[in-house]
């Protein structure tokens, strides 16, 4: 999983009948990447079975069917399609559910992918990041471009409704037209939905260890980020959110709980939750996962503060009718600094709703931190 937000709301006022989400996380990777920092553990021999059965331990606790289930990790697509059968049919996910699984461009095969899809999985997401292979190598990804493009086409083969793809932006020695190739790759492969966002050095990865040469300034990976969301545009992908774009009609319903204030619930090592405002989480720890030895952690409520950073992230903005009902406010130092942002064209008011421009959503970080 690329981004997993554990963001809902204290004074929300909840019907049973809103949406939830279950989210599984499977740690193992075949190899690690040098740029990732998600908690993951070898998996060169697949998923074992005694992990599943953890997971199956705790789905048998749940007390509400989802409407999205999202099996996200590491990497997902280790899992054999006898083990997600397995998963969805203990998750029971509403009819006309969106069950989305992350995957590896090598480690899926026409007959695991035929598999997922007769498991009930609807949406399949690729980590592509590049067209460019010495690129790929550099990151440590293990596919080729040729491989992305045969793993997509096997994808509609196999009758996924749903196909997404990631491309990573300012990578080392990056050019403009390395991400056109990409998203040519991507839409020529049938994408409904791709995921692009700026590479980010974190502490603890080989690349914070060994920086590798050639990373662009902040300024041109701005620059990368405006090209992209102007190239996606065209493209017939519509932006809705800071990193996301889809097809009209193909956002990723998951993910739109976590930046709508919906509740979700993560099961296994490093997973976090949000049920009923508290959140939660699993400790990095896979065996204790699998043994019982370890559980759930209580994280904290959410406010206001919560709401309007997960807002902020969605093109369609904040509500500020919406904000004052979970108790915020704007002070009048943070209204005059907003009107700021409008006429620098970060940001725009339409009506009583406040967005962030595409130039807005590069400085997000700065925008949100001078508002909190």
């Amino acid at each position: 999983m690329k981004y997993l937000l554990t963001v809902s709301y204290r004074k929300a006022k909840k019907s049973t009948m809103d949406s939830f989400g279950i989210y599984l996380h499977i740690p193992y990777c075949k190899s690690k990447c040098r740029y990732c920092d998600f908690y993951s553990a070898p998996g060169a021999r697949g998923v074992p079975q005694s992990y599943v059965d953890a997971l199956l331990r705790e789905l048998a606790k749940k007390h509400r069917r989802p409407d999205t289930l999202y099996f996200g990790g590491g990497t997902p697509a280790l899992l054999s399609p006898t083990q997600v059968d397995r998963l969805v049919r203990a998750a029971d996910p509403l009819p006309g559910a969106e069950i989305t699984l992350e995957a590896n461009p090598d480690t899926v095969t026409a007959d695991s992918l035929r598999g997922f899809r007769a498991a009930g999985v609807t949406r399949i997401s690729f980590g592509v990041q590049s067209a460019d292979d010495a690129q790929l190598r550099r990151l440590g990804r293990t596919h080729t471009a040729a491989g992305a493009a045969g793993a997509l086409r096997m994808a509609r083969e196999a009758g996924f409704p749903e196909i997404c793809g990631d491309i990573m932006l300012a990578l080392p020695h990056y050019t403009n037209e390395e991400f056109d190739a990409t998203l040519h790759l991507l839409r020529e492969g049938g994408c409904t939905h791709i995921s692009a966002y700026l590479l980010k050095i974190e502490p603890g990865t080989a690349f914070a260890r060994f920086p590798p040469e050639g990373l662009p300034t902040p300024d041109q990976a701005a620059d990368f980020y405006l090209y992209a969301v102007r190239r996606l545009e065209e493209a017939g992908y519509r932006q809705y959110e800071i990193s996301n774009f889809a097809r009209p009609g193909h956002e990723g319903r998951h993910n739109l709980l976590y930046w709508n204030c919906r509740d979700y619930w993560g099961v296994g090592p490093a997973a976090h939750s949000c049920l009923n405002n508290r959140r939660s989480f699993w400790p990095d720890d896979v065996q204790g996962f699998i043994n019982g030895s370890t559980a759930e952690q209580a994280e904290g409520v959410c406010d206001a503060e919560d709401f309007l950073l997960m807002q902020l992230r969605l093109c369609k903005g904040l509500d500020l009718d919406e904000y004052a009902r979970w108790g915020g406010h704007l002070t009048k130092i943070q209204m005059d600094f907003l009107r700021h942002c409008v006429a620098a064209g970060y940001a725009a008011f339409e009506g009583n709703v406040l967005r962030l421009t595409p130039a807005g959503m590069v400085v997000q970080n700065a925008i949100l931190e001078a508002l909190i």
